[in-house]
């Protein structure tokens, strides 16, 4: 974080950050959050691929690959996570220094806040049932009443559950899902108006909101870093 502070969803409940602090998001985890008392906020993100991180904890004998804390005041990692993104962001990258980075960040933010996972508590039938669908097809159109028939409550019952288990509302859950899709379809090459159409959004203008909004850049500033 480096102005403002943010409230966010965790595998633990809300947490809040303040300038100079570290969030982290495990995988499969919301990521959603807000400004705190309404102020703007700025940060920088740096997203990893979990079969990447895993791998770097066997190797390096680390017990789990999630953290317990998502928020830290932790001037160590921090400056761990600026050096890397300076050299991420660098006009001539130094593939050494950037593999040491990574390398020291992963290890530092698992040993110092990982360790083990914390014990995940069960989705209840109904709820599970919501998210199976809304997993299985984000791309479709679904309805309130749909969601509430599957899961056998009613849509009020069933809004204050997904609430108090997942963190957010099933159009907020949904809407991170077909992000989730178009950046794969985006990496498969397709185009952002293909992506958007086949992720379930109206047009690009629609992706792109949500694009910002969970990942922090547009689109096709996404696709021009792939490229």
């Amino acid at each position: 974080m480096l102005s403002g502070a943010h409230r966010s969803w965790s595998g633990i409940g809300h947490v809040d950050a303040q300038c100079g602090d570290v969030i982290m998001v495990n995988p499969g985890e919301m990521h959603d959050g807000m400004p705190i008392g309404g102020n703007p906020r700025e940060w920088r993100m740096l997203y990893f691929d979990p079969a990447t991180v895993a791998r770097m904890a066997e190797a390096e004998v680390v017990n789990g690959c999630e953290v317990v804390r998502p928020a830290a005041q932790d001037p160590v990692l921090a400056a761990l996570f600026a050096r890397l993104f300076a050299g991420v962001t660098a006009a001539s990258p130094d593939r050494l220094r950037l593999a040491e980075s990574l390398i020291s960040l992963i290890m530092n933010a698992l040993r110092r806040h990982g360790l083990r996972p914390p014990p995940r508590r069960e989705s209840s039938p109904s709820v599970r049932k919501a998210l199976a669908r809304l997993d299985d097809d984000p791309a479709s159109a679904v309805r309130l009443t749909e969601l509430a028939e599957l899961a056998g409550v009613s849509r009020f019952q069933l809004l204050r559950s997904f609430a108090r288990e997942v963190g957010t509302t099933p159009h907020a859950y949904l809407v991170q899902r077909r992000v989730q899709l178009a950046r794969k379809l985006l990496a498969g090459g397709q185009s952002i108006v293909e992506a958007a159409i086949d992720a379930g959004f109206a047009d690009q203008s629609h992706l792109t909101r949500a694009f910002v909004r969970q990942f922090g850049v547009t689109p096709g500033r996404y696709v021009a870093a792939l490229a």
